[in-house]
C-alpha cells in the first residue's frame, strides 16, 4: 500500500518531549511572576536587548531583566528538549529497529532468525518475545508443508508408476490376458483415488474451511460403527458402543470422517482373532470427548509418537489388504485441531491402543444464544428405527 511519507516516530516523540519541556518550564516562569512580580507595571517586564547580558548577573537582577531571563531560560529548554529528547526517543525505540529487521529478514523467507531482546520484561520484550514464537511455529509449519508435499509428491507417484508399468506390459503383450490387467489398475486407481481424497479432506481441516453446526458425538459413534461393522465381523472382531448424549459443535462430515478413520484403524490393526474395540463418548464441562481403543501387539511409545505424522505407517502394525494410504491418524488430528481439540495416542498395556480426542463442549448458554441468531445449525443425525 502506498503511502504519503511522514514524520518518524522518533521526531515525533523528540517534539512531544521539547514541548512537554517547553510547557513545563513556561508554566514554571509564570508560577513565578504570579506570586513575586504580579504587582509591577507590565511596563516594567518588558525586556530590552541590553537586559539580556544582566540576565546573567544576579546583582543587576530587575523585574526587566526577570524577563530577558525567561526568554533565555526558555529557548534553553528548547534546545535541551530538542537534543535530549532525540536521544532519549532513539534509545526508547532502539528494541523497535531490532523488531523491525527481524520482520524484514522473514518476508525475505529467512525464518530461523530470532530477536531474543534482551534486558527485563516491558512492551517491546513482550512484542519480541511474541513475534519470535510466531517465527517458530511459521518456521515449522513450513518445514511440516515441504515435507508434506515431499511425502505426497512421492505416494502420488508410486500408483502412476505402477500404472505406467501395467499399461508398457500390455502394449508390449498384445496376447495378454486383459482381465488381471484391468484388475491390477483398478485396485492402483482405486488407490491413487483415495489418496486424492484424503489430501483433499487433509486441506480443507487445515484451512478450516467448514461450517460448523450443533452435533453429538455419541450419534457419529454409532454411525461410524456401524458402517464399519461387517468389516469387523469378517475378521472376527467385536466392537463395543457405549457412551451418553456428547454435545459438540463442529463439521459433522468432518467429525464422521475422523471417528471412521478412528475405528476403521482400530479394527485393522487388531489381533488376528478375538480382538476387540471399544468406541466411548463422554460429556465434562470442559470438553466433549471420545476414545477408541482396540486389542492388539503392544506398541513403543516411541512408534506411537509417530504414529499421527503423514505417511508414517508403523510396520507392524500394518496389514497387506489394508494398509490404508498414511494418512489416517494425520487426517484425525488434524481435524481436531481444526475443531479446536487435541488428539492424544496411548499404548495400552495388554497391547494395542487408546485414542482420545478431546473438543470443546457446546455450553447450554452458546445454544441459547445461537438459536437467537441463527449462525450455527443442528445436525439431529440419523433416525432410530
Amino acid at each position: 500500500m502506498d503511502r504519503e511519507p511522514g514524520l518518524s516516530v522518533r521526531l515525533k516523540l523528540t517534539l512531544s518531549y521539547a514541548g512537554f519541556v517547553m510547557v513545563a518550564g513556561a508554566l514554571l516562569l509564570g508560577a513565578v511572576w504570579v506570586f513575586l512580580l504580579r504587582d509591577r507595571p507590565a511596563s516594567m517586564l518588558v525586556p530590552r536587548l541590553s537586559d539580556f547580558p544582566r540576565a546573567l548577573d544576579p546583582h543587576n537582577f530587575g523585574p526587566a531583566v526577570f524577563g530577558a531571563a525567561a526568554v533565555v531560560a526558555l529557548a534553553f529548554l528548547l534546545v535541551f528538549g530538542l537534543v535530549g529528547g532525540w536521544f532519549l526517543a532513539g534509545r526508547m525505540l532502539s528494541p523497535l529497529a531490532r523488531i523491525t529487521d527481524a520482520t524484514r529478514r522473514a518476508a525475505t523467507g529467512s525464518l530461523s532468525h530470532r530477536i531474543q531482546l534482551e534486558g527485563r520484561e516491558d512492551e517491546f520484550r513482550e512484542l519480541a518475545d511474541a513475534f519470535d514464537a510466531m517465527l517458530v511455529r511459521l518456521e515449522a509449519q513450513v518445514a511440516e508443508q515441504q515435507r508434506f508435499a515431499a511425502n505426497a509428491s512421492h505416494e502420488l507417484r508410486t500408483p502412476l508408476a505402477v500404472t505406467q508399468t501395467l499399461l508398457d506390459v500390455a502394449r508390449n503383450d498384445p496376447d495378454r490376458d486383459n482381465g488381471e490387467l484391468v484388475d491390477r489398475l483398478h485396485s492402483v486407481n482405486t488407490r491413487a483415488i483415495d489418496l486424492t481424497e484424503a489430501l483433499l479432506v487433509l486441506s480443507r481441516a487445515d484451512q478450516r474451511a467448514f461450517a460448523r453446526e450443533h452435533v453429538d458425538l455419541s450419534l457419529i459413534a454409532e454411525e461410524a460403527t456401524e458402517a464399519l461393522l461387517p468389516l469387523a465381523e469378517e475378521r472376527g472382531l467385536t466392537i463395543e458402543t457405549s457412551g451418553e448424549v456428547t454435545p459438540a459443535v463442529g463439521s459433522h462430515p468432518l467429525l464422521l470422517q475422523m471417528t471412521t478413520n478412528l475405528v476403521h484403524n482400530a479394527v485393522v490393526h487388531n489381533l488376528a482373532e478375538g480382538g476387540a474395540v471399544w468406541v466411548v463418548t463422554s460429556a465434562h464441562p470442559e470438553s466433549a470427548v471420545l476414545t477408541v481403543e482396540n486389542t492388539g501387539g503392544k506398541l513403543t511409545p516411541q512408534l506411537v509418537s509417530t504414529l499421527a505424522e503423514p505417511f508414517q505407517r508403523g510396520s507392524r502394525r500394518i496389514r497387506a489388504d489394508h494398509a490404508g494410504v498414511g494418512l489416517g491418524l494425520a487426517l484425525v488430528k488434524s481435524i481436531a485441531q481444526a475443531h479446536d481439540g487435541t488428539l492424544t495416542l496411548t499404548p495400552r498395556a495388554d497391547g494395542g491402543l487408546r485414542v482420545t480426542v478431546q473438543l470443546p463442549p457446546r455450553h447450554p448458554l452458546a445454544d441459547d444464544d445461537q438459536a437467537e441468531g441463527g449462525g450455527i445449525r443442528t445436525h439431529e443425525g440419523p433416525e432410530g428405527p
